[in-house]
């Protein structure tokens, strides 16, 4: 473990930024069985910021593993809806949600992806609600990350266990800014830099973006009225929060109909357990009608196949190249990291929140203003120092956003 003063400021960040606990609120953390110290410095912190209670849900994948080599077909195929049921009500009265990622990559390779699939499907229909109150901004939640002895060996191979989970403390600290002196106030001011990009941004009202790089030469078309999000987020009651930590990323919702070209990743995806890499998709109308990977093409294919609003995109994203993360020169295989290394789009459920209005408006509101709806929102990274982007202005001006993977504003 590293030395209580870091995990302290890491449990403070994670309390006073990342959920910004208020006082009578109540907070739900979802924490891996092998990081308790961590967890305990959390609630001892939560509870001093005046949380009312701070509920623990333990995870461990050795049991999950367990369940995906030898239950039966049908226990994929339904989803505990006595817990669908908990989040929900949780959420509807106030409660904040933490969730600690720590998880093997690697953890279900050679499951069969039917399996995963179906298990995916159960849950995504059973936590629909949920999932609304989230992508809307209706409740605050956040993640955060630990290292895993099997995490951190695919980020540091040629360390003994030890050393690597120490390497990737160290690495997270770095990425997080714990190694600042007040990690907390250190966010403040990363907050305010994404809060000026979104702002100009926003002032632009670009038709379009597109595209260059690599294997790369992408359109995407955005909505009317689009905001850009990205850093600390308000929920229904005008409390902000990070939903992620760390964070480079400003980020809209594409027009779901409006994508087309063809775009290659340039970095790994973890996907339920599964390592996706070297892959490409090519869209037309919006929709992914072909894609290639070197490594993990059944479990992208399922992935693409989860509902029918899967191969549309819910996200683009714009990071910098020149980024703590990316600077750090490591492949993390986990998308909290990687995405904040790289210029960055997502399959599936865009965020009402990234139009105006969008936070309140209906299922039938958010498709009339173009906004995909999936049951999965799956980041996967296309950003690199060769990228360039152009935004296309309404009569249609290309104008600069990035040059060789970096802002040039």
């Amino acid at each position: 473990m590293p030395n209580v003063r870091d995990l302290e400021k890491y449990a403070e960040l994670a309390v006073k930024t990342a959920v910004h606990i208020q006082p009578g609120q109540s907070l739900w953390i979802n924490a891996p069985i092998h990081s308790p110290e961590l967890v305990r410095l959390i609630v001892k912190q939560a509870y001093e910021a005046g949380a009312k209670d701070v509920h623990i849900e333990w995870q461990d994948e050795i049991c999950t593993l367990l369940k995906y080599r030898h239950a039966p077909e049908e226990a994929f195929e339904e989803y505990p809806m006595w817990r669908a049921k908990a989040v929900t009500e949780f959420s509807e009265k106030g409660g904040a949600f933490l969730f600690i990622e720590s998880g093997d990559p690697e953890l279900l390779k050679g499951v069969d992806p039917k399996r995963i699939q179906a298990n995916s499907k159960a849950a995504g229909a059973a936590l629909a609600k949920w999932r609304e109150y989230m992508s809307a901004k209706k409740m605050t939640w956040s993640i955060i990350a630990a290292p895993s002895v099997n995490w951190a060996k695919l980020v540091f191979p040629k360390l003994d266990a030890d050393a690597a989970v120490e390497a990737l403390w160290d690495a997270i600290f770095k990425a997080v800014r714990v190694d600042r002196e007040d990690p907390v106030k250190a966010w403040e001011e990363h907050n305010n830099s994404l809060l000026a990009k979104r702002a100009y941004l926003k002032d632009k009202q670009y038709k379009k973006l597109h595209y260059r790089g690599p294997g790369t030469d992408l359109t995407i078309e955005l909505p009317e009225r689009h905001l850009w999000n990205g850093g600390i987020s308000y929920n229904e009651h005008d409390n902000c929060f990070n939903p992620n930590i760390p964070t480079e990323e400003v980020f809209t919702s594409p027009l779901k109909t409006g994508t087309s070209g063809v775009v290659r990743s340039t970095k790994p995806l973890s996907y339920r357990g599964n390592i996706i890499e070297n892959f490409s998709l090519t869209f037309k109308n919006g929709k992914v009608v072909d894609f290639t990977a070197e490594r993990g093409y059944e479990s992208l294919q399922a992935m693409l196949d989860m509902d029918e609003a899967a191969r549309y995109l819910g996200e683009a994203a714009l990071v910098p190249h020149r980024s703590p993360i990316s600077n750090s020169k490591l492949i993390f295989f986990n998308t909290l990291f990687d995405e904040n290394a790289s210029c960055h789009l997502a399959l599936g459920n865009a965020y009402p929140t990234c139009v105006e209005g969008g936070a309140k408006m209906s299922r039938e509101e958010i498709d009339q203003a173009g906004l995909n709806r999936s049951m999965i929102h799956v980041d996967f990274m296309i950003g690199s120092a060769e990228l360039d982007i152009d935004g296309i202005t309404a009569s249609g001006e290309a104008e600069p956003i990035f040059r060789k993977g970096n802002w040039v504003f």
